[in-house]
């Protein structure tokens, strides 16, 4: 019985000149209109906009098209919307094939027209050749959990937690310190208008602390992750924290006993603190915690005066590590960042010069609460600072280190340097290699704190020395708006701008997750201007730094958009999925079980029968599975090998 070819219509973007000024949008129509299964070619400026829909829509129904063929940009942008747009023609959405000529021909070969149309051929006749294998597809129907799990407290975790909670969905908030509160609950002030962080932070802090919907998990980290978006199942790992949180008081009767004395952690280590502590004073959870390992001990003979003094019998020094297992629909990470390490800047003497420190550790000096009760002093002899130099780009734009610009540097040190002259009078320089004010407000705060008499230098600074008697510093530089060395002498405090890395943790719940990593370590969202808070991985967001760098606004803005995708999902009950799942033959499967150890979803599990079956809403049609069945039993559907190698064979055939 002859094959019936299926009727195929392409439709050619001009994309305005994106396309169309490189390619020959005449030459690929003419080229492809005859070839098999091609009922219908047309052309239109932008195929992507309704009326351009409105003709894929007509075509659809005057020439009976039977699979689709868009010659456009990448599918990433619009193969979204080419689905609904065959929905509504009554066409199965996945009889769709996407031919990217932009981003992959005439973007890339835009000085060569006649190549990328050449190569712009090649691509709509490896579409059609695949097109005419699509099969229809049906998308899994799942239910979601009515609740979310989010990773990292800081002030993105706490904005998202609030707006689900307060959208009546139920919140899991894990944190791996023992307050929520993050980096901001650190700073001193927010830029450009100078308002006390915690001021504004811990407000939010003690609604999180006391709201129905919100169970907080401090000293806790995600260990494991299994099923899929709607029905996650969560495996959290919480330390002993030794101190019941329920019975504590904060009375301070244990640690004003404790003769410990350690560097405080929250205090950039230049304080001092007790092994039972609390972080800082307005903590959530309001409760001590007891370090164990600078405790000296757990019993009367060695110390244990700490429970002695403990009236409301908080204190349980056998307390141990729980493994909590939880179930939840969504997920946000929003784990962060932490400070670069600025002993790799090795010509800045950080670590062996005292007088040389970060913006972290001004930011707890500035703080009235902090070690130093908000005045800066240099750590060499605790004097006040009368010669004070910033460098900029400690650790960002700096091709040895981390390419990328951190954003916030330069607005915490313009910041800094204007809140210490206020202060002090001090005299201050700033290095600087660009100076990046973006913000509402941001380059009038600049421009008055350089009136106010901070010294901004155009350039960078090459080398720190120090004189061993007096600790004074020598910063050595270039002024390149002047084209001429610059040497400064007897300066008593540097401060290294130092830029922002990714945080350990967002490393660990992205292999966790099994989340992507962009080059700069952060983790990489679905599309960086449509979807710039969903991962690949569905019903997983990201928010705030753990995406990568951004201001408090943006950090509070990308939370809430991150909240409500997830309540987008939850707010639904049921979802449909792609089906872009790989399907077993059991006939042929042997139980061999390569699949299910290289499946890097664990969607692949065996069935009572001693089969592998594939979970569809899990599976993310990888081929990994496919590619590795010794007996061929699985299939990847939408990507069939036969769909693949027709495309190949047309490529092969039109270059005979």
């Amino acid at each position: 019985m002859p094959v019936v070819e299926k009727r195929i219509g392409v439709f050619l973007c001009h994309c305005g000149s994106n396309i169309a000024g490189v390619v020959d949008i005449d030459t690929v129509m003419e080229e492809i209109k005859d070839l098999p299964g091609v009922a219908h070619v047309e052309d239109y400026k932008y195929v992507c906009s309704k009326p351009g829909q409105q003709i894929v829509k007509d075509c659809i129904n005057e020439h009976r098209l039977e699979r689709i063929v868009i010659a456009a940009c990448s599918p990433r942008m619009h193969e979204v919307t080419f689905r609904q747009t065959m929905r509504e023609a009554g066409l199965n959405p996945f009889l769709l094939e996407i031919a990217n000529i932009r981003e992959h021909d005439s973007w890339i070969h835009s000085d060569d027209p006649e190549a990328a149309t050449e190569k712009a051929v090649d691509l709509v006749r490896m579409a059609i050749a695949r097109a005419r294998l699509l099969e229809p597809l049906e998308e899994p129907v799942v239910d979601i959990k009515k609740s979310t799990l989010i990773v990292g407290a800081g002030i993105a975790g706490i904005s998202a937690a609030l707006d689900l909670a307060n959208a009546g969905f139920k919140v899991y908030l894990v944190e791996k310190e023992p307050s929520i509160g993050g980096k901001m609950s650190q700073w001193d002030k927010t830029f450009p208008t100078l308002d006390c962080s915690s001021c504004i932070l811990t407000p939010r802090m003690a609604e999180v602390g006391s709201h129905p919907n919100i169970e907080l998990l401090t000293m806790a980290e995600v260990e494991k992750v299994d099923g899929y978006v709607g029905n996650f199942t969560v495996t959290v790992k919480q330390q002993p924290r030794y101190v019941d949180v329920d019975a504590c008081t904060s009375c301070g009767d244990c640690s004003d006993i404790c003769p410990v004395d350690i560097p405080a952690e929250f205090d950039a280590n230049l304080g001092y603190r007790k092994a039972i502590y609390i972080p800082f004073a307005q903590a959530v959870p309001s409760a001590y915690l007891l370090d164990m390992e600078n405790c000296l001990g757990v019993d009367a003979v060695r110390c244990g005066k700490c429970k002695d003094a403990c009236e409301a019998e908080a204190i349980n020094y056998d307390d141990r590590e729980k493994s909590i297992e939880i179930e939840v629909g969504t997920i946000i990470v929003a784990t962060g960042f932490d400070l670069f390490d600025a002993t790799l800047k090795e010509e800045y003497g950080y670590g062996d010069f005292l007088n040389v420190v970060n913006i972290g550790e001004i930011e707890r000096m500035l703080n009235a609460a902090g070690p130093t009760q908000g005045h800066v002093v240099r750590p060499s002899d605790l004097q006040e600072p009368k010669k004070i130099v910033y460098i900029q780009c400690v650790g960002s734009r700096d091709e040895r280190t981390n390419r990328y610009c951190s954003r916030i540097c330069c607005m915490t040190a313009i910041k800094q340097a204007r809140m210490i002259r206020d202060k002090t009078g001090a005299e201050i320089w700033l290095f600087y290699i660009d100076l990046r004010t973006f913000g509402k407000g941001y380059e009038e705060f600049y421009e008055s704190t350089a009136e106010a008499g901070v010294t901004f230098i155009r350039g960078r600074v090459g080398q720190i020395l120090e004189d061993e008697k007096t600790k004074k510093l020598i910063v050595r530089g270039e002024d390149t708006l002047l084209s001429k060395p610059i040497e400064l002498e007897n300066v008593d405090l540097v401060v290294l701008s130092t830029g922002v890395v990714p945080s350990v943790k967002a490393k660990k719940i992205g292999n966790v997750l099994n989340l992507s990593i962009s080059p700069d370590g952060f983790l990489m969202e679905a599309h960086p201007k449509l979807r710039p808070v969903d991962s690949f991985n569905d019903g997983v967001f990201v928010a705030g730094m753990a995406q990568g760098p951004k201001d408090i606004p943006d950090t509070v803005a990308q939370a809430k958009a991150a909240a409500a995708g997830a309540m987008a999902l939850m707010g639904k009950g049921k979802i449909t999925v792609e089906p872009y799942y790989s399907v077993v033959d059991e006939d042929k499967c042997a139980g061999c079980q390569v699949c299910v150890s290289v499946c890097p979803y664990n969607a692949v599990t065996i069935n009572e029968r001693g089969k592998a079956q594939v979970n569809p809403a899990q599976c993310k049609g990888c081929g990994t599975c496919t590619s590795t069945c010794a007996s061929g039993a699985i299939r990847s559907q939408h990507y069939t090998d036969g769909q693949i190698a027709a495309m190949i064979t047309e490529y092969l055939s039109a270059h005979e």
